[in-house]
């Protein structure tokens, strides 16, 4: 399968990633090589990677607990402290192999370690090889506030290889599936379509799809100074409920595509209100979401703390909360301001059966 370039990176799929890396690294005398895993990956996708990899540098295994509470400053204290005693320097790499906690965490480690230092994400989950692959955003959790530290520092690489799937259940597939969707919603009215009816047979096609759309999307827009804005469509309220479901005791915590699946039904109400999207597709989409990750009842105080979370978005600007709304599948605007009265119907629309 045809690799993706952008200016700075480029993701390589299957047999072609692992020929590409080992070139890499035959060519570019690493002083030491660290793979980062949490300990699903350690136990299951560790061991067939290293199998593919071939160099003479000395590898060291980073290990960090799973999932997003543990996607901390912390975490990245104690990462940074291991490859110090390890005798990381300049020309050290690490390889992130994992979700998006590790990709997102592990680009964040190696863009500050020493002021930076080279970094390839190899993507093991069906959401961070169409999300958290592309793009170069790295970061970490402030309490339950999502990557609200962080850069923007390209890997050297990528690789997708479609064989880490076999490794996740249904539910977290599913989780990913929701970005895929969004990037039919955002910016290919056909491939948005071609989703509806549920994650794809061909799903290594439908990856590359998805990858290509969000490079496509990056390459124009690397800073997120305008176009790139668009990916955030379904995160402003989708960050919200997730951040909220991370903190509260009273509810399961959320996966990422889980929240923003949420999110992206309730802006979709937005974007009928704001930017002209036909109610038809409003109701489509909220038809097509409810279909593939069912509903969230929410409290009257569930609702408020959930609104006291959009304060914290990244997007925001001299205290206004900004949205990347749809005008219609596969059309989107960036930028839009939203009343607090329409934020409240939002949520009262994706509550409705």
């Amino acid at each position: 399968m045809q690799s993706i370039c952008s200016h700075t990176s480029t993701v390589h799929f299957g047999e072609t990633g692992y020929a590409e890396i080992n070139g890499h690294l035959a060519k570019s005398n690493y002083s030491s090589v660290f793979v980062l895993v949490d300990s699903n990956t350690h136990e299951h996708c560790l061991a067939p990677f290293l199998s593919q990899l071939a160099t003479d540098s000395p590898i060291e295994v980073l290990e960090v607990e799973p999932g997003e509470v543990n996607k901390t400053l912390e975490t990245c204290n104690q990462l940074w402290l291991a490859l110090s005693e390890l005798g990381a320097d300049r020309k050290s790499l690490i390889i992130n192999l994992g979700g998006g906690v590790v990709t997102d965490m592990g680009g964040f480690v190696a863009s500050a370690f020493k002021r930076g230092i080279d970094f390839i994400n190899v993507p093991t989950t069906l959401l961070s090889m169409v999300d958290a692959s592309v793009g170069g955003k790295t970061g970490v959790d402030l309490g339950p506030l999502k990557n609200q530290i962080g850069t923007i520092s390209q890997p050297v690489m990528v690789l997708v290889d479609p064989i880490y799937l076999q490794t996740l259940d249904q539910r977290q597939k599913t989780s990913g599936f929701a970005e895929m969707l969004k990037h039919g919603l955002i910016k290919d009215a056909n491939y948005w379509a071609s989703l509806k009816p549920g994650i794809p047979e061909k799903l290594t096609e439908s990856i590359h799809h998805s990858v290509a759309i969000k490079n496509e999307v990056v390459t124009q827009d690397p800073t997120e100074q305008g176009l790139r804005k668009i990916l955030n469509f379904g995160h402003t309220l989708g960050h919200a409920v997730e951040s909220y479901f991370l903190e509260s005791e009273a509810h399961e915590t959320l996966l990422h595509g889980e929240a923003i699946a949420v999110g992206m039904v309730m802006e979709a109400y937005l974007s009928y209100k704001l930017c002209g999207l036909p109610w038809s597709d409003c109701e489509e989409i909220k038809t097509t979401f409810k279909a593939h990750f069912g509903s969230i009842a929410f409290e009257a105080e569930d609702i408020e703390k959930i609104l006291g979370y959009l304060k914290f978005d990244k997007k925001n600007s001299h205290g206004k909360v900004k949205f990347a709304l749809l005008k219609a599948i596969g059309d989107t605007q960036w930028d839009i301001e939203v009343p607090q009265d329409l934020l409240l119907e939002s949520i009262t629309y994706y509550e409705k059966v």
